[in-house]
């Protein structure tokens, strides 16, 4: 089931140059399983008409207050009340001013005025209009009346300067919005998640590495951030983009993920913020090159071979559990046969809680998965399903065997 199944989310779009970004974010929501419905501005039509709108969704667009498609004239008491979720993107700083005092002088204000149920939105402004005292205030009063503010990012700008201001990309959005229906099961903890593949150099031009493709973690770190938790992702060498809201550390070797995930737990627990739980997803490479060669090994007939000399990589996952005060530990198993054997005597070996076995080879790469979740006594089996809805199931099952939250220091 896809996060938002059965939603209906009422996309309100106002005027500013962003608002071509709402095509896309409304897309972008029908993709994850809600309903959308769009109310514009008049200033929102003068840069995207209704026509697009009404193609991409299917459902009649709305601008007009007194619109006679709703019978009973009211249209702002009719759309609130049948959204679960009003999303105003872009949000202009007119519009913010108008919600942040009760203004209602067209549809889109009155419905939000109207409203009993959430509203978030999305601001999109000059990075100077953003930072204006003003604007400021009108955030934190909004803020403070329970809407719920996503973003605004920073960059380039179409009035060619670069700064605050800017809308954010309507995959971030989406994400926010999935976090707001997703149960904080693990609001208030730290994750620490690896994932894809490592690469060992042989020489300039040559490596050793495996087929991960690292979509399993970057579910499994979207689902963490999804839940409430505040993540961070060690990545091998992926063409993935980071989920939003996850701070990523790329690496390319194990030695180099090692040292990353215990700098980052050192971190944590020297400011006092130790880290709840350690998902080993990432696929890394047992051995590595004894001597890497500092300019490209040459063929020098059709019959030389080089001879490589292999040394063993450090166990990440099993010198994490080793931590004095060690986070959860999670660790994954990719098995070519004899999955819950290999995986159990995985689990022994490690010296951790949970362990989640796949049959690797056929599901590297692929958008579906299907896993086997070992603790002590017993298995789960989680059947064929996206890496993503797998990724939200194994993530409350995590979270119901976490260790109570530790006091913060006084």
């Amino acid at each position: 089931m896809r996060v938002l199944e059965g939603k209906r989310i009422l996309l309100g779009v106002s005027g500013g140059v962003a608002a071509y970004k709402a095509a896309e974010l409304a897309r972008e929501l029908q993709r994850a399983g809600a309903r959308v419905r769009v109310v514009m501005t008049e200033a929102g039509t003068r840069f995207v008409g209704t026509a697009t709108f009404q193609a991409l969704t299917g459902e009649p667009v709305f601008v007009d207050a007194w619109d006679t498609r709703i019978a009973n004239g009211m249209a702002h008491i009719d759309l609130s009340r049948e959204a679960d979720l009003i999303l105003i993107a872009p949000a202009t700083a007119d519009l913010m001013a108008r919600l942040a005092h009760g203004l209602a002088d067209d549809l889109l204000s009155t419905l939000c005025l109207a409203r009993d149920g959430p509203l978030a939105i999305a601001p999109a402004m000059n990075r100077q209009m953003w930072e204006h005292p003003a604007t400021q205030r009108n955030a934190r009063q909004l803020a403070a009346d329970g809407i719920e503010l996503i973003g605004p990012g920073s960059g380039d700008q179409a009035c060619g300067e670069t700064g605050p201001g800017r809308m954010l990309e309507p995959e971030a959005i989406v994400e926010a919005v999935c976090a707001f229906f997703t149960p904080g099961r693990l609001s208030g903890r730290r994750m620490l998640i690896t994932a894809g593949p490592t690469y060992e150099p042989i020489d300039p031009v040559r490596g050793i590495t495996n087929r991960s493709s690292g979509k399993m973690g970057y579910a499994i770190a979207r689902a963490c951030r999804r839940a409430g938790a505040e993540v961070v992702l060690v990545s091998g060498p992926v063409a993935l983009d980071c989920p939003p809201g996850v701070r990523r550390i790329p690496v390319t070797t194990a030695l180099q993920m090692h040292d990353a995930v215990h700098q980052v737990l050192d971190e944590g627990s020297a400011a006092g913020r130790p880290f709840d739980g350690f998902i080993a997803v990432a696929a890394v490479a047992d051995w590595r090159v004894a001597q890497v060669q500092t300019q490209k090994i040459k063929k020098t007939d059709a019959h030389s071979t080089p001879t490589l000399e292999f040394v063993q990589n450090p166990d990440i996952l099993a010198s994490v559990a080793r931590r004095e005060s060690a986070p959860y530990c999670v660790g994954f198993a990719a098995e070519s046969e004899a999955l819950e054997q290999n995986g159990r005597e995985k689990l022994a070996r490690k010296g951790i809680p949970l362990l989640v076995a796949n049959i690797g080879p056929d599901t590297f790469g692929r958008d579906d998965n299907q896993l086997l979740i070992l603790d002590g006594t017993r298995s789960i089996e989680l059947p064929r399903a996206s890496k993503d809805q797998l990724a939200q199931t194994l993530v409350e099952e995590i979270a119901t065997r976490l260790p109570p939250a530790a006091m913060p220091p006084r």
